[in-house]
């Protein structure tokens, strides 16, 4: 059995285990090749290697008229006949023309046998196709004069004798198009990768130069990028109120501009409300408001900006003696690959574990066997065959009413359990090493005289040998939150349409509370690593602890916080925008001097797009570790003002130039919020 097998092992061990089974069950019954081949109406793969259809690489459909019923959509299979074909057939021909043909020359037939069932050997219903897409036999359809013909026809008689439009075929046609319509685009795009990957990845090693040349620029110019932001903001503000005073002032005199918010009421069309004098003073009085805000926090918070400043100086000088650490994000990169991977293939296998099931495929629309499970061993001996003349037993979809084939969701979404607890703890483990690292730096006394050899590899090595269960067990609560949410998003989407008001709000509401909670978990675990680097305690002990010394200097958390963010993320546009442009010029073919070399492409927002964001996460991937590293110094900041006084016998580890900041001041003032 696939869950057996857990008796007697240890408890820490037999989650691991129960997961593992899950992975095993998969790949024991699953098989990726439902996903690759076509399979005919027997559910034999068309194309595999060693069968009888080795050869037969085409999926052709008898009928195609068919194909215009509903159950295409849900099952991929027309109720028709279907086979297994080397080649779709040139000629273009129906059941009809092949019967007056058969009368006078019984040789005409020898060339439609291969698209027959095995074992028949008259001319029965035969549709013909020219065209191939996707691995399956398609009419050609050409325009001729405006209208839509097939081998020059417009019009052909079925099975039964009676005429058809062209257009019906196309109708017919049209019914599994629109699902291979998906699988076709991703043909082209695979098709754009294939000729673009070198300048893509081109593109993204220039992303990795331009954001590794933005790291080293930030320790000249954090200070002078943050004041020029904010001289910016208030300048633009104060535009603004000047704009807003000057549309007020221009109105005065113009009919109905004195009416009030309240005598229009509401409108549709906001212009209305800029036709109206209040509406401009109240825009004047609320950026007024925002100017002096501003202005007051830059007064009264002017010395924490400079401390947040200093340490972003101070992490870039930190990131410059141990350059190793803007390469460990391959490392981290490389394990949440593994876990897409692990994660990926199990859910192919899963969702392709399956055994064959057969459905009553009826031509009669009123068959009340229509769509039901069916035996195509016993199918000609039952009475289904009388009562819907011409149904047939053919494969649908592979499926099963096992216990395992029941639960086939559950383990799917254990497998995404699985997934997002691997990758938390890869992401934890980059995290507490990284703090290791630059933790090592900054309590170093002498800089750089005093830091170990190979911080990293040590700062790595503690963190597999000691802090292993600390970081899982951080992931696990991150990993538990981030199921609950993608089971609320699961249940709002299955919910849609039917749900009353009060359904939504409750749901809106717990979909909140949990991206609150998730975030906030986020921040916890991020500054307990740093802590577990530090200090080598557990996950709750370092919690608390980084919560608490965070709390006592809140107002230094946000400061330092947002400067950060600010400039991380100028710097990720600057990244992302930059390359994003040279590319948008170079792939559509605007750089002369790279004409002949840009490949022709389907579409150029692929290669495009890919780089863009490729070159996101690249900035990301290098931020991340200067951000982890303005954190770690900071965390050691507050801990090196609280434990030490400047004495002597308790002197501050901190660089020079954060000594400097505390000593044009009272160390009183830097202390309180």
């Amino acid at each position: 059995m696939c869950f057996s097998g857990v008796v007697g092992i240890s408890k820490g061990s037999v989650w691991s285990v129960r997961f593992s089974s899950i992975a095993l069950c998969a790949w024991v019954h699953g098989d990726p090749r439902k996903v690759v081949y076509p399979t005919d109406s027997s559910g034999q793969f068309c194309g595999q290697k060693d069968t009888i259809n080795e050869n037969k690489t085409i999926l052709f459909y008898f009928n195609i008229l068919k194909c215009a019923s509903p159950i295409v959509l849900i099952n991929l299979q027309c109720p028709t006949t279907q086979l297994c074909v080397s080649k779709c057939p040139d000629r273009f021909a129906t059941y009809i023309d092949m019967q007056g043909s058969y009368r006078h020359n019984k040789s005409y037939w020898e060339y439609y046998r291969q698209f027959c069932k095995p074992g028949f050997n008259k001319p029965w219903k035969v549709r013909i196709y020219t065209y191939i897409i996707l691995k399956r036999c398609f009419p050609d359809f050409s325009t001729k004069n405006g209208i839509l013909t097939v081998a020059n026809q417009t019009t052909f008689k079925d099975g039964r004798g009676k005429t058809r439009n062209v257009t019906d075929l196309r109708e017919a046609a049209n019914g599994i198009n629109n699902v291979l319509d998906a699988r076709s685009v991703g043909m082209k795009i695979f098709e754009d990768y294939a000729s673009s990957w070198h300048w893509i990845l081109i593109g993204l090693f220039i992303a990795m130069i331009v954001s590794l040349l933005f790291l080293v620029l930030l320790r000249f110019t954090a200070g002078v990028l943050f004041w020029i932001f904010i001289l910016g903001v208030i300048g633009i503000i104060g535009y603004g109120i000047w704009h807003c005073y000057w549309e007020y002032d221009h109105l005065q005199g113009t009919p109905g501009s004195d009416l009030t918010i309240y005598d229009i009421g509401f409108q549709t069309d906001f212009r209305v409300y800029l036709q109206l004098r209040q509406t401009w003073l109240a825009f004047m009085i609320i950026l007024c408001i925002v100017e002096v805000f501003i202005i007051l926090m830059l007064i009264f918070l002017r010395n924490r900006i400079r401390i947040a400043i200093a340490l972003l100086q101070e992490g870039s000088r930190a990131i410059g003696y141990i350059m190793s650490t803007l390469f460990y994000p391959i490392i981290t990169f490389v394990l949440i690959a593994i876990c897409i991977s692990y994660w990926a293939v199990t859910a192919v296998f899963l969702s392709t574990s399956g055994e064959p099931v057969y459905k009553v495929m009826a031509n009669q629309t009123l068959c009340k066997y229509a769509n039901l499970t069916c035996d195509p061993e016993t199918f000609n001996t039952t009475n289904v065959t009388k009562l819907c003349v011409g149904a047939q037993c053919t494969f649908a979809f592979y499926g099963g009413e096992s216990f395992y084939h029941k639960y086939i969701f559950i383990f799917q979404l254990s497998n995404a359990f699985v997934f997002l607890w691997l990758v938390n703890f890869a992401i934890a483990l980059g995290q507490c090493t990284l703090a290791g690292a630059f933790a090592s730096y900054y309590w170093a006394f002498r800089k750089p005289a005093d830091i170990p050899p190979c911080p990293l590899f040590s700062s790595f090595g503690r963190a597999i040998r000691y802090h292993t269960g600390s970081l899982a067990f951080g992931s696990l609560i991150l990993a538990i939150v981030q199921l609950i949410r993608i089971i609320l998003e699961y249940l709002d989407h299955k919910l849609k349409g039917t749900q009353n008001s009060f359904t939504r709000f409750l749901l809106c509401c717990l979909k909140c509370c949990f991206w609150c909670l998730e975030k906030f978990i986020k921040f916890i675990n991020r500054n307990a690593y740093i802590m577990i680097a530090i200090y080598g305690k557990n996950f709750c002990t370092s919690a608390k602890e980084a919560f608490f010394l965070l709390m006592r200097n809140v107002v230094r958390v946000a400061v330092l916080d947002k400067v950060t963010d600010f400039l991380l993320f100028l710097g990720k546009l600057l990244v992302a925008g930059g390359v994003g442009v040279l590319a948008f010029f170079f792939f559509t073919h605007r750089i002369p001097v790279f004409t002949q070399e840009t490949p022709t492409l389907n579409y150029y927002w692929v290669p495009l797009l890919t780089v863009i964001i490729g070159s996101y996460l690249i900035a990301h991937g290098f931020f991340s570790v200067y951000a982890m590293c303005v954190d770690t110094l900071f965390l050691c900041f507050l801990e090196d003002l609280e434990r030490h006084d400047g004495s002597a016998e308790r002197p501050y580890y901190m660089s020079k130039s954060l000594l400097k900041i505390l000593n044009n001041k009272k160390i009183s003032e830097i202390i309180i919020f």
